[in-house]
């Protein structure tokens, strides 16, 4: 497996995301841009980069912050996380960014992309299809839904799928009804599927209840969604 750095620009912002693929494979394959969580380009998506790559697919992981930003504490990466929600623009030009990065690579085949996208980067890769965005099909894991701009009628071209948790306070019952409803209204293709006796940050390991314990790994729902995300990809790029 093949893991580099890759560095790429949104405007004037230096971007260092992280690249891994198959260098055994021949011929250009689908793409898909990973979207981190609140604290940055971390561990945790890097390995699923990894993951993905196993899978077969070039996996390019966004950095969001610029500079490989990882912030200082839980109450510095919400204020960088809600700046960007609260200026969709700004948020899906630094994700297309990487979107073009990924596409640009000889390894990927520019007709066949998606991608995923955990917590803070589960509702940016939701923003992108919901905003008709170049994306074939998007994941989102215990991303957020009540910060998101209404979907164009008719616009969403991607196929989407959302893992959530059932107990999650941060992505509230009233949240996914609300999508719902306004993605069927859009005309869109999607999914929900809501995880029993699961919190929020079920994929990371590393959320341990110590920070919030709302916050806290499940490794039957990550192994369940994991799943679900390769059955949904493999429909996607069929």
């Amino acid at each position: 497996m093949k893991t580099a750095d890759l560095e790429y620009k949104d405007g004037d912002l230096l971007c260092r995301g992280f690249l891994a693929y198959d260098e055994s494979a021949s011929g250009p394959r689908p793409g898909i841009l990973l979207v981190h969580e609140a604290f940055g380009l971390g561990d945790h998506v890097m390995e699923r980069a990894k993951m993905l790559a196993g899978l077969g697919y070039v996996a390019l992981a966004a950095d969001m912050f610029g500079n490989r930003q990882i912030p200082n504490n839980f109450d510095h990466a919400i204020e960088i996380i809600m700046a960007l929600l609260k200026d969709p623009p700004t948020l899906l030009a630094r994700a297309q960014a990487g979107l073009a990065a990924l596409k640009a690579l000889p390894q990927v085949d520019a007709t066949n992309i998606g991608a995923i996208g955990f917590c803070f980067g589960g509702t940016t890769v939701i923003a992108l299809a919901t905003q008709g965005k170049d994306v074939d099909g998007v994941v989102s894991f215990h991303g957020g839904l009540g910060m998101l701009p209404p979907p164009v009628k008719q616009g969403v071209k991607g196929k989407v799928l959302v893992c959530t948790g059932a107990d999650d306070p941060m992505i509230p019952a009233k949240d996914v009804v609300a999508f719902e409803e306004a993605m069927t209204e859009a005309g869109a293709d999607w999914q929900v599927i809501s995880y029993g006796n699961t919190v929020h940050s079920f994929t990371n390991p590393g959320a341990d209840g110590s920070l919030n314990p709302a916050i806290k790994y499940n490794a039957v729902t990550d192994r369940r969604s994991w799943a679900a995300m390769r059955n949904f990809f493999e429909e996607v790029f069929a």
